[in-house]
């Protein structure tokens, strides 16, 4: 029973704040994820979240759950945080596909999106026979419909989450938000409309991929990676896959063009220093990249890749090039 603990908490009772918060950190965390792009923004909106909710205690009613009320508080204040602040991009959506003979261009300050370790997820995820099960659901977290929704106006955004990943009803949504119904309805459907022509076709089907293939596809390329094999890399590629690699706005195109730059830049001008470790974001396959560079003696972080596959090809690589993830992964500072 919630109550007791809520009315020791209006009273001042730190311990019992913390019993009725602290059991939905994680998934309250995913959500601000999901809303803003990245994990220490997310971090810092649970943050807010919680203190806000310990000064507003008397405000709850008790008329809905206790989480529900957490969710409320928590998506205005990431409503609040992107008033201060751009949407997070993604390196197709701000600059066309780059020359792989040119080499990529230096990293640029922009307010890029990026992943979320698995292991936290699983920290999150609400055992499978739970109502809740969907908050952690592997087609609302993956890098593409992350991507999508941060096109989205915040409101949009927010109703979108709310509606279609956590399944509110239109009523609560309104509530929470202050809102009217048709408001709500309003901006789903804009939400909706501007999802559907920037998600890839048959994302109904993303769930019903086969884990296995997904992580046998990992395992052939961190051989190939290791072993500077780009025939075998490429083999792997969808004609039409892309490579990204914030934070630098350069993306390539394409089975050859990814090649060319595998080819002459990643395994020519870097060279062969590479280590490889498998792990996973975002409900999909991912690998965590160590460089030597010439001359030098130890591997040092260089990023983090995350695979998308479909129909046993990759259709996008995406190299996170900066070190700071390997914290949030739990991943060690040498191969």
């Amino acid at each position: 029973m919630e109550q007791p603990d809520v009315d020791a908490a209006r009273a001042g009772s730190a311990d019992a704040f913390e019993r009725l918060a602290e059991p939905y950190r994680r998934e309250l965390q995913v959500h601000c994820y999901r809303m803003l792009g990245t994990i220490e923004d997310a971090e810092d909106a649970v943050q807010e979240t919680y203190l806000r909710a310990w000064r507003r205690l008397d405000s709850y009613a008790g008329s809905a759950p206790f989480r529900a009320w957490l969710y409320g508080i928590a998506t205005h204040a990431c409503l609040d945080a992107l008033r201060r602040r751009k949407a997070r991009v993604w390196p197709t959506d701000v600059s066309p596909p780059g020359d792989p003979r040119r080499g990529p261009a230096p990293p640029v300050e922009l307010p890029w999106l990026q992943p979320y370790p698995d292991r936290l997820l699983e920290a999150a995820a609400p055992a499978e026979d739970e109502p809740e099960a969907f908050v952690t659901a592997k087609e609302t977290i993956e890098l593409a419909f992350l991507a999508a929704i941060q096109r989205l106006p915040p409101r949009q955004r927010a109703v979108l989450v709310l509606r279609d990943v956590l399944d509110w009803s239109a009523k609560d949504t309104a509530l929470v938000l202050g809102f009217t119904r048709a408001a709500v309805n309003s901006a789903l459907a804009r939400a909706r409309a501007t999802l559907a022509d920037h998600l890839p076709a048959g994302r109904g089907e993303w769930t019903r991929r086969s884990s296995a293939a997904e992580e046998g596809m990992l395992r052939r390329l961190v051989a190939a990676w290791e072993s500077s094999d780009v025939t075998a890399l490429v083999a792997l590629l969808r004609a039409d896959a892309r490579l990204v690699m914030p934070p630098r706005l350069s993306w390539f195109s394409g089975r050859p063009d990814i090649e060319v730059f595998l080819r002459e830049h990643v395994f020519g001008v870097m060279g062969d220093g590479w280590r490889v470790r498998p792990t996973r974001a975002n409900r999909q396959p991912a690998f965590a990249l160590y460089w030597r560079a010439p001359g030098e003696v130890e591997h040092r972080p260089f990023g983090i890749g995350v695979l998308s596959v479909e129909d046993r090809h990759i259709t996008e690589l995406a190299v996170f090039i900066q070190p700071d993830p390997f914290r949030h992964f739990a991943l060690p500072a040498r191969p």
